[in-house]
């Protein structure tokens, strides 16, 4: 079968461009330069040159694809230019399900995120859970609009998405995988008490795979492995690295504190800074994602927690990060 893949050199693409050509599908990943080309091309997929946001290259390149697999996307805390991340989650989705439309794909999984959801804090949240009304985050408002949007546009395309928690594991050192890093090194010795939901990379990718396979069409997935306190996971790390991990827990007024002067100072420096306010409200807000639906209708297996954090450890071990 052939599939194609947006944003197949990512940390969440490359996992699944990897495991569709470990089951001989035919796969075409879009690259925006040279670099993304030769990362796709290395895995054994075809590379073609596309940009979500420009609609012209996305036809040709979805031309007998009978699967789209779009997980191309901006995922940013404490963005200078919040607009670029809506233009590119929204307006990219929509170009893409158009050219879905254009080329005659049967169906297109849209990799969503569970902050998409919108619980309340402290709910456990599931697929039909409502959104609280307002946002935490910038990104959480651009994948909202980008889920509802895709289905909404759907047409006769068959649109399946998947919200995956925090995805952890190999091939994760930016966003909250440079988090732990920072953690795991001493780089940062201060955290906010929480609670957060994590699945193994590997994991999200196979449910992409069994979304497309089994996924019933207007139908979302919540990816979701295990949810663990941030002071369970830290001692958990500690435990695969053999040595106590030093953090202290911030009081939340602290940290509040902080990050509105961090954040001022980023922008005044034209930099994306750290720590902002958004970030602060997202972590205090903390993450109780239920993701059996998955299991029982797509048939997903989840990693223990322990086994995705000692993979994740063992990777930055190779890497030479730790």
């Amino acid at each position: 079968m052939k599939v194609a893949v947006t944003g197949g050199s990512g940390v969440v693409g490359t996992a699944l461009v990897r495991q569709l050509v470990a089951e001989d599908d035919q796969v075409v990943a879009l690259a925006r330069s040279p670099r993304s080309a030769a990362a796709v091309e290395a895995m054994g997929a075809t590379a073609l040159g596309g940009d979500i946001m420009d609609p012209g290259s996305l036809k040709d390149a979805f031309s007998g694809c009978e699967v789209i697999y779009h997980v191309a996307g901006i995922n940013e805390m404490c963005s200078l230019d919040p607009d670029r991340m809506h233009r590119v989650n929204v307006d990219g989705t929509r170009n893409v399900v158009r050219a879905c439309q254009a080329a005659g794909v049967r169906r297109m999984v849209l990799t969503s995120s569970a902050a998409a959801i919108g619980e309340e804090k402290g709910e456990v949240a599931t697929e039909s859970t409502p959104h609280r009304g307002h946002y935490l985050s910038e990104y959480e408002k651009s994948k909202h609009h980008s889920e509802r949007l895709a289905f909404a546009e759907a047409g006769e395309l068959e649109v399946v998405a998947v919200n995956p928690s925090s995805v952890q594991g190999p091939g994760r050192a930016t966003g909250t995988g440079k988090i732990i890093l920072q953690v795991l090194t001493g780089k940062l010795p201060l955290l906010i008490e929480s609670q957060v939901s994590m699945i193994d990379i590997d994991d999200c990718a196979r449910g992409h795979l069994l979304a497309a396979r089994h996924g019933t069409p207007g139908e979302r997935y919540l990816l979701s492995g295990f949810t663990t306190s941030v002071s369970g996971a830290v001692a958990m790390a500690g435990e695969v690295l053999g040595r106590e991990v030093n953090v202290r827990m911030l009081p939340l007024p602290v940290a509040w504190a902080g990050a509105a002067v961090i954040g001022a100072v980023g922008r005044v420096r034209g930099k994306r800074p750290r720590f902002c306010p958004e970030m602060i409200r997202v972590v205090s807000h903390g993450h109780l994602h239920d993701g059996s639906r998955a299991t029982r209708e797509l048939g997903l297996t989840y990693t223990p927690a322990r086994e995705t954090i000692t993979r994740m450890v063992d990777w930055f071990r190779s890497e030479g990060l730790l």
